[in-house]
Parts: structure tokens; sequence; C-alpha cells
């Protein structure tokens, strides 16, 4: 089942010409959309289905920066000043709330590799802290079940994905941007090595830069162009509760679940363990890329052969502008989420808290994140192709780190002065191989 996004009154008369197109309308590709319009630069952003349709609605809804990598966190604390402004700059709901968030610790290995974090992040003076079981009380009451320690982070939040991105377009729409729906760009063109346009299914548009933000679609598109981007989508079950009063307004994660309340009253909760690395033939292309990931994340996925191998295979990998692209004959991505772990998540969320033993499951889904071998995207311009940029490859962070990433992206594109460093996600890194002395140094 797909989460209901807010609807976007999509615009309808295609321009010959504008000066940036942005393909695909996830937190990315609004984000970036509207941070180029606040610049009074003519965008328009193309999206195959409805906004927010695939992960960037289907998410856990975190806006966070403990724990993530070194080189994440300067644009998770640039999202954060964003996401804490969201409402104002969009003038609607986006759910965002500074509630913080803990990760649970039940060991003391756990508690050793936060405290490891702590001392590589101690440069950036985060809020993060480690606190004891009794803190761990106050901050969650009617914690019902005793933990050694948890990482608390109270600048950190939640937003609300099925309003976020939908807010974000329409706030790009006010000041400038057109955007529309159901209309998936099939080629990128160029002259003389250089962008000079697209052809989408309801026509050409002439145009400078062309900003590729399209997700678990994004290597698929870029290939066709004979551009190497190193991803593979891991598909996420995710489901929500019924609204239910007394449950902790701060977000978690620990003993195997993680969880955030919703605007409605409700919970998104998701067993931890529930995610799935479809083999597929990209698998085989990438295996040493993401082997080391894979022995990382081993107890947090499970890998699966099945139909979406044949998918994959016979799926065509490139196309004429005047052909049906698979974007267009899957216009969103909608898979069957790993429905056992939906009970199994609620039962651990109400056996650390008791008070939601009565909490009832009201429907689940699943999504695909789009992860790079080193879990860092990119957000960069491809070198080969002037005028061509990929703003893809979050790897379950686009929400919390969309707008800052939209901003990056848009200063990128204007020539500004960039609101955080962009080397650490470059694409260039994929071509000659220095994402992994990065990765390596991040680690140290």
């Amino acid at each position: 089942m797909s989460p209901k996004m807010d609807a976007v009154q999509a615009d309808t008369v295609l321009p010959a010409r504008t000066s940036v197109v942005v393909i695909g309308g996830g937190i990315a590709g609004v984000s970036t959309a509207l941070f180029l319009a606040e610049k009074g630069i003519p965008v328009v952003l193309c999206e195959k289905g409805h906004i927010g349709g695939e992960q960037s609605g289907r998410n856990w809804g975190w806006t966070r920066v403990m724990g993530r990598d070194i080189r994440e966190i300067p644009l998770g604390l640039e999202s954060l000043k964003l996401w804490r402004r969201m409402n104002e700059i969009t003038g609607a709901e986006t759910g965002f709330r500074q509630a913080g968030i803990v990760y649970l610790c039940e060991d003391q290995a756990t508690i050793d590799r936060h405290e490891a974090w702590l001392a590589k992040a101690q440069p950036f003076q985060l809020d993060s802290r480690l606190v004891g079981p009794e803190e761990l009380k106050r901050i969650f009451p009617g914690l019902g079940r005793s933990f050694k320690a948890g990482l608390h982070t109270p600048s950190d939040g939640r937003g609300e994905p099925t309003k976020a991105a939908p807010a974000i377009a329409t706030a790009a729409q006010k000041r400038g941007a057109k955007v529309f729906t159901s209309c998936a760009v099939r080629t990128v063109e160029t002259k003389g090595g250089r962008v000079c346009g697209v052809v989408t299914e309801k026509g050409r548009i002439d145009c400078d830069t062309v900003v590729l933000a399209g997700g678990a679609w994004s290597t698929l598109f870029a290939g066709s162009m004979g551009l190497r981007l190193p991803s593979l989508n891991m598909l996420s079950s995710v489901m929500r509760t019924d609204p239910i009063t007394g449950g902790p307004e701060v977000a978690g994660s620990g003993a195997g679940f993680s969880f955030r309340k919703r605007l409605d009253g409700g919970y998104s909760v998701a067993l931890r363990a529930s995610a799935v690395a479809d083999v597929t033939p990209d698998s085989f292309k990438l295996f040493f890329d993401f082997l080391p990931h894979l022995i990382k994340e081993r107890g947090e996925m499970s890998v699966r052969f099945g139909a979406r191998f044949f998918e994959e295979l016979f799926r065509a990998k490139t196309w004429r502008a005047d052909e049906v692209t698979p974007m267009e004959k899957t216009r969103v991505l909608d898979p069957k989420p790993v429905a056992s772990s939906f009970g199994k998540a609620r039962d651990k969320f109400a056996a650390a808290f008791p008070g939601m033993s009565e909490v009832r499951i009201a429907e689940g889904w699943a999504g695909y994140i789009d992860a790079t071998p080193d879990a860092i995207p990119v957000i960069s311009p491809v070198e080969s192709v002037p005028g061509f940029y990929l703003a893809t490859g979050f790897s379950g962070h686009g929400f919390g780190i969309g707008p800052g990433a939209g901003k990056l992206m848009a200063d990128l594109v204007a020539g500004d002065t960039p609101a955080v460093d962009p080397q650490p996600y470059r694409h260039s890194r994929f071509l000659d191989g220095s994402w992994r002395k990065d990765r390596q140094e991040a680690l140290l």
C-alpha cells in the first residue's frame, strides 16, 4: 500500500524554454527547485508520477544529525536549520517538530560505538550526549524496560513525509517554479557536448542545466546517458499505527525497532532487521564495491533472489526520445513490504512501552532506498557533461538532509558560494576510486 500524499496542483502548459530542468519530485528535487526559484532562476521540475510518491513519502520521517557519517554532518546541520523554518518557508504544515531522537543501548558494545562517534563529531559541537537509565526514564515516560544507556540529541527532530515534499513543491511554484507531474523526462539533449535541453513525454524543453534527482531511478537514467553511477536499491518496510494517547514524543531506535510520533497521534514503526537487498544484475557488477557495506549491515538486512532480478535483466537500458521509457511504464515504485515485520515491530514497541500494548496497525508500505557504496550521496556536477548535475544516492538519509542538499545543489548550479563544502559528495569519486580512501579516512 502506498501512503496518501498531500496533493500538488501541477502546472499544465509545458514551457518551450527554461534555465534549469529538475528530474524527480522527491525531497531533494523539490528542494532544489525551491532554492533555485528563490534565487530568481527559471526552473521546471518534471516528475514521472506524483510529488513525493516514492521513498520521500515512505521513510521514517527523521531529521537527524546524530550518528551520521562525519562527512554528512555539515549537510545535516544545514538541513536542520532549514527544517526549523520549513513551515515558515513553505507557508504550510510540513510536520517538523524538534522533539529529539535517542538511540537506545542494550549492551556495552553499542555504547562504545556511540562514544567513538561522539569523539569524531566533537569538532561540530553538537548537543549529542550519552545518558544513563534514569535520564532515559525522564526522556521516555512510560518506558517499561531497562536500557544501559542512550545517545540523545535534543536538537534532532521529525517531519511528516506525506506532507513535506508537496509543501516544498507548492512553495517553489509560488516563487515561480513550474512543476509537472505524470511527465517523465525521456532524454537529455546536448550540443557540442553541453546540455541544451530535455525531451519529456509531453514535449521538448530547451535549457542550459539539468539536475537528475531521480532517487531509485537515477542509476538507470544516468546509465542511459553512458554515465557511471554506482547505486543499488534496498527495500525498506514501514508501518503506521492508529492514533493512541500517552506515547513518547521523542523519536527513538534500539532493541531492533525504530519509531517516531506522527501528526495524527499515531506512530511510524519499523523493524530494523527487515531491510531487503534484492539480487539484481547490478548486484554482480557492483559486488566488490558494496561488499564492505553488506558485511557491516549484515544484521540489518537480508539478501533475496527473486522476480526483481528478471525484471531488471529484461528492462530497457537505453531508449530513443520518441519511445515509451521504463519510467512511464512504472509511474510509482510501490513494492510489497515485508509484512511479517509489522507485527514484530509492534510487539517490540509495546514491550518497550507497555502503554502501547493496545496499539493497532493501520497500514504498512515499502519503498526503495537508493544506496551508494559509501552511503554518501552524490550532489555534484558531472564533469564529462557540462550542465548536467546529480542529486541522488542518499542511502536512506534523503528526507533528513534533503533541504540542505537542495540548497547546496542550487548554489552549485548558480555558481554561488556553496552552503557546505561539496567535496565529499562529488561524482568523480566513483570514477577515480577516491571514494575508498575517503571512506577509510572517515572511519579513522
